[in-house]
């Protein structure tokens, strides 16, 4: 990545304003779900301490639409994020005003303060340079490292450049010079596995890895407008009618680019979507009456098994059916078993994509994987070659002062 990052400044006795992705989810008893977008900021975290910095934590939670709602309060992240940090992690109820205004003059070097959840304010996703200028009259620097919001244009990632000199964090850094160089440099065999429901929300991305990939798996709700083009009966399977001219066109192009192009040969099916649905194996690619796809069946899991063992690099993004309900996950964490097995192997797998990560903790696969990235959104968009709003006002290296 050419843009600059933190080790490139002169950050010693900072007061630093650090933008990352804390929106993770509680249970009723108010646990995080998962800590993965928490603990990845840790390196960041660390070496802002290690060189005396103040720091000043923003980030967003979930979508309280400019209103204060409690349950979506970011003071819940404050107790795990000090036992990873081993330290004490201030937090106050505003992320503008006075009162954060006090908090941050009380700062002492090493000390962080976790201020409250960003889109209590609209101006927020308006991306009101106001509330862009009082964060960022908070710190000396504005380190950006949510890699999940850098395509938004928003205030905390487009606004706040624009008052002070900002860089990339570790986690920033990581994200992008993987993605950039496994892609662009893939080692060959090179698979992508694409699932999730539309076909509409992967479009993007299908097309610009197709003259990148050897191999593409396609699975999730998404499959079924792939086999309803092909020709196959997908009973009451949900496909996107409007969409089946550019399932077409896919499957056209990728025969036309060599792509090996892998649809579910069979499915675990319902006969409705519902924890207490009954279910069973389909005995080929085509769907009963009456009857819903909702996992790829042992077969499909048979046949990509060894696509999967031959590859060099792997990208997946979206699971393989309707993960959400036990019944219907076997398949996707099947797939995130093997992408596990193969980075053992020696080959370079990255998984992304919020559903992804979901997958790959039931899985048990997240140390097993060589990178799982947390943007969901930004992460499409990236590999789809769009400019990501809070990328672009990083400034490249030789711009360092």
């Amino acid at each position: 990545m050419n843009k600059l990052t933190v080790r490139d400044w002169g950050i010693e006795n900072k007061t630093v304003v650090l933008r990352v992705d804390y929106n993770v989810s509680f249970d009723k008893q108010g646990n995080i779900i998962d800590d993965t977008r928490i603990r990845f900021t840790l390196p960041t975290l660390n070496y802002l301490l290690e060189k005396n910095c103040k720091v000043v934590i923003i980030s967003h939670l979930g979508r309280p639409k400019g209103k204060i709602e409690p349950s979506l309060s970011l003071r819940g992240v404050t107790p795990l994020l000090a036992k990873l940090l081993k330290q004490k992690v201030g937090f106050v109820t505003d992320c503008i005003g006075k009162t954060v205004e006090e908090g941050v003059k009380g700062l002492k070097n090493k000390e962080i303060l976790l201020l409250e959840n960003l889109r209590f304010h609209p101006e927020e996703e308006k991306n009101d340079l106001e509330f862009a200028r009082q964060l960022a009259s908070f710190g000396d620097l504005f380190v950006q490292d949510a890699f999940g919001a850098v395509h938004r244009l928003h205030a905390s990632t487009v606004g706040i450049p624009k008052f002070l000199p900002t860089v990339a964090g570790l986690l920033l850094e990581k994200e992008i010079s993987y993605l950039s160089d496994a892609i662009e440099n893939a080692a060959h065999p090179f698979l992508a596995i694409i699932g999730g429901d539309k076909v509409e929300n992967k479009i993007g991305i299908i097309k610009n890895l197709l003259n990148k990939v050897d191999a593409l798996i396609i699975g999730g709700g998404m499959a079924y407008t792939f086999l309803k083009s092909y020709g196959a009966e997908i009973g009451n399977s949900l496909w996107e009618p409007d969409k089946l001219d550019l399932a077409e066109e896919i499957l056209r192009l990728a025969k036309e680019m060599n792509v090996r192009l892998f649809l579910p040969l069979d499915h675990v099916i319902a006969d409705k979507i519902d924890p207490a649905a009954n279910i069973r194996e389909s005995e080929d690619i085509d769907i009963p009456a009456g009857w819903i796809g909702v996992d790829i069946g042992p077969l499909t899991i048979d046949r990509c098994a060894p696509v999967i063992k031959q590859a060099k690099t792997i990208f997946w993004n979206g699971p393989m059916g309707i993960f959400e309900i036990d019944k219907f996950a076997q398949g996707s964490i099947r797939i995130a078993q093997l992408l596990g097995q193969a980075t053992e192997k020696g080959t370079i797998t990255i998984a992304g994509g919020g559903a992804t990560v979901t997958v790959a903790i039931r899985a048990g696969i997240t140390d097993k994987v060589s990178h799982l990235s947390t943007g969901g959104g930004a992460c499409l968009e990236f590999l789809e070659g769009k400019q990501l709003p809070g990328l672009t006002v990083i400034p490249e290296k030789q711009c360092i002062p």
